[in-house]
């Protein structure tokens, strides 16, 4: 199943209660609670609220987007995880997504890369103590940034519920987008779609309907269950939402529809 959701984050500037009734509003199953924004590190009381709020609505908590990139002190990280955790734990989050540190693949030397793997495993095993998952931001300069990279660090986590989130990188035509993720498929637990071309000009949804038919008919082949977030909107519009929310659910059920009657055809054009 594919389910559509929200990025808070798409709203920074809202109140939390503003975020679910929108979401609800405009037939959204889930949201991602940012941590840069509604739900601060640490702060259990906004994360409890936001957990409330959300099921309430008849929403579920999809993950809980935090900003941890592994980086300073080793008490700066120490101080920074178990913030992000305890956080993660009362908003009743199944995963967290995280950043690969804040520089490109091409600038992160062997010995800077080993030690942003090792703290990365430190905290997807403290996480896993309290059954959370852990996503890592696919996005321009972290480890991420291009799929060789991504799939080297997936190996190198070594860690089963350490997986990846995926989107279009910017300025990506739709085929080598859809390549890279062909490629990490497996991998991948959340989509964050927004529709955003050349580069960080933002459109409505429809003007990259051919790209996210396409995405939603590879994950819905595979047939797992992940969570397509709407991270982006043009204006950052509250109106628009309703619009775009319809826009990709109606994406979601074409690509879901096509999958179905694919499995049910065999190759000379029968039924299974």
């Amino acid at each position: 199943m594919i389910r559509p959701g929200l990025c808070s984050v798409t709203f920074r500037s809202l109140e939390v209660d503003r975020v679910v009734e929108l979401a609800a509003d405009a037939g959204l199953a889930c949201i991602e609670w940012a941590g840069d924004a509604h739900v601060p590190p640490g702060d259990t009381i906004a994360a409890s609220r936001a957990r409330e709020l959300t099921e309430q609505a008849g929403l579920a908590v999809a993950s809980y987007g935090s900003y941890l990139r592994f980086e300073g002190s080793d008490e700066e990280f120490s101080a920074e995880l178990e913030g992000v955790i305890t956080s993660a734990r009362a908003l009743g989050a199944p995963r967290i997504r995280v950043w690969a540190g804040s520089c490109g693949s091409a600038d992160v030397g062997a010995q800077d890369r080993a030690a942003l793997v090792r703290r990365i495993q430190e905290f997807a095993d403290r996480a896993s103590e309290h059954g959370i998952d852990v996503g890592l931001e696919f996005h321009g300069r972290t480890l991420t940034d291009e799929i060789g990279s991504t799939l080297r660090l997936l190996d190198e986590m070594d860690r089963p519920t350490v997986l990846s989130y995926w989107q279009p990188h910017q300025g990506m035509p739709d085929a080598d987008a859809l390549e890279t993720l062909r490629q990490v498929l497996p991998r991948t637990s959340t989509i964050h779609v927004f529709s955003w071309w050349p580069t960080h000009e933002r459109h409505p949804l429809a003007a990259r309907a051919d790209l996210w038919r396409g995405v939603f008919t590879v994950l819905a082949a595979e047939g797992s269950d992940r969570d397509a977030l709407l991270e982006f909107l043009p204006g950052d519009d509250p109106a628009a939402l309703a619009g775009e929310a319809g826009t990709l659910r109606a994406l979601i059920a074409a690509a879901v529809a096509d999958s179905s009657a694919d499995a049910g055809t065999d190759g000379e054009g029968g039924t299974r």
